[in-house]
């Protein structure tokens, strides 16, 4: 599956080095929200099958904390973008 961003989120400004979370003015996440939803299901499967040492478990706690964190971002970012666009209709209403 391909990573999409929002709107104000251009995807030629997307690259593959590491950038700020989306929730602060202007910056963008490190990945997109598709790729981190995809990454946290997998992770969420590991560590439900079991079998992994405590240390495994803990660092893939660890990035599932991340991932969620960065898709809380995304949606966070989304319905901004929403709540400021009703404004602006409401405004020129």
């Amino acid at each position: 599956m391909t990573s999409s961003t929002p709107a104000e989120h251009p995807a030629a400004a997307q690259s593959d080095r590491q950038r700020s979370e989306p929730d602060q003015p202007g910056a963008e996440p490190e990945i997109g929200y598709e790729q981190a939803r995809d990454e946290l299901v997998e992770v969420v499967r590991r560590l439900e099958s079991g079998g992994t040492s405590l240390a495994e478990t803990m660092t893939l706690w660890e990035r599932g904390e991340k991932l969620a964190a960065i898709c809380q971002s995304w949606l966070d970012g989304a319905r901004r973008r929403i709540d400021q666009a009703r404004e602006k209709t409401e405004q020129s209403d």
